[in-house]
């Protein structure tokens, strides 16, 4: 037969293992709670339809201010234009008149400016690979830029109207031994951009006659 005091002893002592199981088991389901209901942090997507949306309301404000650039040619002109890959800088235009043989005969033909304005300079490069060079102002950040010229025929602080000739195609150039062709540039607010002449836009790579509107009447 047992001992009642160790019976209640016994008793006790279970009662008291139970409650410290119950104990141990809530703090571990409270510590899994917490586990749990932690909050995810999900990394918000980027909204890229901003940024699209600024940048095609900066490229209708840019064209919206572009002038309406002819070629730097004779009216009824046809010449070959080459806009190609590594061309330095990027978006400029190389142009080159052919005879009716297919011969290259552009050396000394006029150029003529693309839209009236000021010169902004009108001088010889040392230190790049343009040669006789010159820039026109036309207002709104537009610039337009003619080099490798045989001769310049305006200076820096003239005024000159759209059709005016400003010098004569040539090969001129402190850096490089190249053929004849005008070098030209569209820039807009210090930076060359893709050239739009007579309606056309000349996107990079591009290779194509286009004949001259200038000098019409």
């Amino acid at each position: 037969m047992s001992d009642p005091l160790n019976h209640v002893v016994t008793y006790h002592k279970g009662k008291s293992m139970q409650r410290h199981s119950r104990r141990l088991l809530a703090s571990a389901g409270a510590v899994a709670a917490v586990v749990v209901t932690a909050p995810v942090v999900v990394a918000a997507p980027q909204d890229t339809s901003s940024e699209a949306a600024a940048n095609a309301h900066s490229e209708a404000a840019m064209n919206a201010s572009r002038p309406n650039f002819k070629m730097p040619f004779q009216c009824g002109q046809s010449w070959r234009g080459a806009n190609w890959k590594g061309h330095s800088p990027a978006h400029s235009v190389d142009w080159n008149h052919y005879d009716a043989n297919g011969n290259r005969d552009d050396y000394g033909r006029r150029v003529f400016s693309s839209a009236g304005g000021k010169v902004l300079a009108s001088y010889y490069s040392k230190n790049t690979g343009y040669g006789n060079t010159i820039v026109i102002g036309h207002g709104d950040g537009w610039q337009t830029r003619y080099a490798h010229l045989k001769t310049r025929a305006v200076q820096k602080g003239d005024k000159v109207r759209v059709g005016q000739k400003i010098g004569r195609v040539g090969k001129s150039s402190a850096k490089y031994d190249i053929s004849a062709h005008l070098h030209y540039e569209q820039i807009h607010r210090g930076s060359v951009v893709v050239a739009v002449v007579q309606g056309v836009r000349w996107s990079d790579y591009k290779t194509r006659y286009q004949t001259s509107r200038n000098r019409c009447g």
